[in-house]
């Protein structure tokens, strides 16, 4: 049932364009194991052996923290609609932040998102499609606006105070640097 290939076919590209939720996973050796669902068209497929996403100011920072000290990730798609496919994603990830070099450069690949904190660059070093004749049938009826309303009354300011109290550590206190990597120089 499982099929593992080297890179992104244009087939799978295309599935992962039409999808409106993904879920990242990722652990150090000694962290709790952390899987989020991601939505709001933040990810981007670069090459057939690249994928980039845009993370938003969430109430954790576990992702960020992990990959800084261990860049294994891994992305999960899964088709709510249409013939049955799991999709995962296999590879190193490095987090970039405002003050990086390349933020400017990957940032221009989206749409801006209120509350823009990390973009994760994934090398694919694996990709893996499994049946999925499990998952069920869901029906997308509409993006939450909820946390882009919020980010967008915090104000830069006010989600750099909100990263201080709540995004500097993960749930295991290893630190993200989102302070430092993040604030605007005057």
């Amino acid at each position: 049932m499982g099929k593992q290939y080297e890179s992104l076919s244009e087939k799978l590209t295309e599935f992962i364009a039409e999808q409106k939720i993904f879920f990242v996973g990722t652990a150090t050796g000694s962290s709790r194991v952390n899987v989020s669902p991601k939505g709001m068209d933040s990810l981007r497929v670069l090459n057939n052996n690249r994928v980039i996403w845009l993370n938003v100011t969430g109430s954790g920072n576990e992702t960020s923290a992990h990959v800084q000290i261990d860049p294994r990730m891994t992305i999960m798609f899964c088709a709510f609609e249409g013939p049955p496919l799991i999709l995962r994603l296999y590879g190193t990830a490095r987090v970039i932040h405002k003050n990086d070099d390349n933020w400017n450069d990957l940032f221009a690949h989206f749409n801006p998102l209120p509350g823009a904190r990390q973009i994760f660059d994934l090398s694919i070093e694996l990709v893996q499609t499994s049946c999925g004749m499990a998952v069920p049938f869901y029906e997308h009826t509409g993006d939450r606006e909820l946390l882009s309303d919020w980010a967008k009354k915090k104000g830069d300011d006010g989600l750099m105070e909100y990263w201080e109290e709540k995004n500097q550590s993960s749930i295991d206190n290893i630190p993200t640097n989102i302070i430092a990597k993040n604030r605007v120089a005057t």
